[in-house]
């Protein structure tokens, strides 16, 4: 669940916090004090867009943070595959804002928005008016069927989806495939032509980078060999030369080494530089060897060096590439060399994966109506509680085996009436604002047992309702917090009655300037603020007493 929230230094918060607790979290409190703060603070630390002017000193930087206690194995599971210590149960989730930037940290790792959207989906559910419009749309309409449906409708739903898309990868592959028989020649004709042009070259690896090392010695012949004619001048045989002067050293250390150990020991030295330069020598006489070639020789390395590099501009940059470049051009040469084989293999494939698709199609749409039978049959008796007394409710179900989609054969509709008499039709076309809300809700309280989302939050669930709707609505969410953590916020006392946690926000100007405050209420403050939303600006003994008996009649209601 959501333990706590603390906010810094965002909209009309200085800075505060709160601590939620199990159960029924109620917020209310005056028009303008900031209540969609709350919800406002949780989208932003949950990764939501940073509207402009959201920080309230911009000279200073602002925070948000979240801390969930949570054993949600989902949760757990995406930590792990994210490489993100699961903190033992606790979960912080913090945004740090400055300068117009934001940065995200999960347990102190850095996570974009997407990715804490990922971990965190099954942690909390955000619930305002525009969840309630989603109901209007029929995709989101299937999502429900099939999340009340269960892990049977998942199972079959997981299977169907691969062999929907296998399916529609042969569809793309015979389309591609089945082309007109004279561009199959042109592309086979140019696709021979290609690879004898590669095979025709013949090249090897590491050619390339020898040929280049050549031609670089080659080219700059002119230059080697007068330096290395030098080279091999100064440590020649000549009067001059290195070898000539040790060797007249050895020479004359060879007449003392006998008269002294040291001399002795000096001789051998220099015999090994004498040895060392006789390598050289040899070496030195290899490399100028090489320098000797003819203008044929050069002219072959270049035109070689030159071929290889054409191809290289149009196979691939280096040898391995071109190699792949070959294989598929053998392979898709190979394809139109048999074609009608590979025409006839695939469309048989794709009957027989259409076949499974449509089996799995027509067993979901089985699950899905079994389902949709029950679903009506809750859904219409949660409706009649929250005070839809004359409701008609329908799941309509439509099935078109010759069109499947990605989700399946089927697209839903959710059917309506509110009035007796009146048939139903779809809940785009009758539902108002307030009573999308209720059906949301309705939804909500259905699949309670089925919802591993830890944390639901309401906002604006009490829109155009009033007296005994509100009375039942407040019932409702109290049903579903024996199974979730929910967080509510409402201007009505029917259901600030029902709080098994009641925090008021308020608002005050100090030092010039409007803060917005949290505070979570004991019974005697709550009743208070019920008297407040019962009685307006005048709060009598009446108010009061009407408030105090409101609250016990909301305890005896949670027993």
């Amino acid at each position: 669940m959501l333990y706590s929230l603390n906010v810094k230094n965002i909209a009309l918060i200085d800075e505060t916090g709160v601590e939620f607790g199990e159960g029924l979290n109620i917020f209310t409190g005056e028009t303008g004090a900031g209540k969609s703060l709350v919800i406002g603070a949780l989208t932003l630390a949950l990764g939501g867009k940073l509207p402009k002017d959201i920080v309230r000193d911009e000279k200073k930087d602002a925070d948000i943070e979240l801390v969930f206690d949570t054993d949600n194995k989902e949760v757990k599971n995406a930590l792990s595959q994210a490489d993100i210590d699961d903190g033992e149960d606790n979960l912080i989730i913090r945004r740090h804002i400055s300068s117009g930037r934001s940065v995200i940290k999960l347990n102190d790792n850095t996570v974009t928005a997407a990715a804490l959207k990922g971990i965190t989906g099954s942690l909390i559910d955000i619930h305002g008016q525009h969840e309630h419009q989603k109901l209007l749309y029929a995709k989101n309409q299937l999502e429900i069927l099939d999340s009340y449906a269960g892990e049977k409708a998942a199972e079959v739903a997981e299977e169907y989806h691969k062999i929907y898309v296998n399916h529609r990868e042969l569809v793309k592959k015979i389309q591609e495939t089945d082309t007109d028989p004279s561009e199959r020649l042109r592309e086979a004709d140019l696709l021979k032509f290609e690879l004898g042009e590669i095979e025709a070259a013949g090249i090897k690896q590491g050619e390339d980078e020898e040929l280049e090392e050549r031609f670089s010695l080659m080219n700059n012949s002119l230059k080697l060999s007068l330096h290395a004619s030098e080279a091999a001048a100064f440590t020649g045989y000549d009067g001059e030369g290195a070898s000539d002067k040790v060797g007249r050293a050895l020479k004359s250390l060879g007449e003392i080494a006998q008269l002294d150990k040291r001399a002795e020991t000096l001789t051998q030295q220099l015999s090994e530089i004498d040895a060392l330069l006789a390598d050289f020598r040899k070496d030195l006489e290899n490399f100028t060897g090489e320098l000797d070639f003819s203008e044929e020789d050069f002219n072959l390395v270049r035109e070689r060096l030159d071929l290889i590099n054409t191809i290289k501009v149009k196979y691939g940059r280096s040898f391995e590439e071109i190699e792949r470049s070959a294989a598929s051009r053998r392979e898709r040469l190979a394809e139109l060399e048999n074609f009608d084989e590979r025409l006839k293999a695939l469309k048989e494939e794709e009957q027989k994966t259409g076949k499974e698709l449509l089996k799995l199609g027509r067993k979901l749409s089985d699950i899905r109506r079994a389902s949709s039978a029950e679903l009506e049959k809750k859904l219409k008796n949660e409706l009649e509680e929250l005070n839809f007394e004359a409701v008609s409710f329908e799941i309509d179900i439509a099935t078109k085996e010759e069109d499947p989609k990605e989700n399946g054969l089927d697209s839903v509709e959710f059917l309506i009436s509110t009035n007796p008499g009146e048939k139903v039709k779809p809940l785009s076309q009758v539902a108002s604002g307030g009573e999308l809300s209720r059906v949301m809700l309705a939804i909500k309280t259905v699949l309670a047992d089925s919802d591993k989302t830890d944390t639901l939050i309401f906002d604006e669930i009490d829109e155009g309702i009033s007296g005994r709707t509100a009375q039942k609505v407040s019932e409702s969410l109290q049903r579903i917090a024996k199974r979730h953590q929910v967080i509510c916020i409402t201007h009505l006392p029917q259901i600030a009655a029902m709080a098994d946690h009641h925090f008021l926000i308020s608002k005050a100007v100090e030092n010039g300037k409007t803060r917005t405050t949290l505070k979570e209420l004991d019974r005697e403050e709550s009743v208070r603020e019920l008297s407040r939303l019962l009685g307006g600006a005048e709060i009598t003994d009446k108010v009061i007493e009407n408030a105090r008996e409101m609250k016990k009649l909301a305890e005896r209601i949670k027993v």
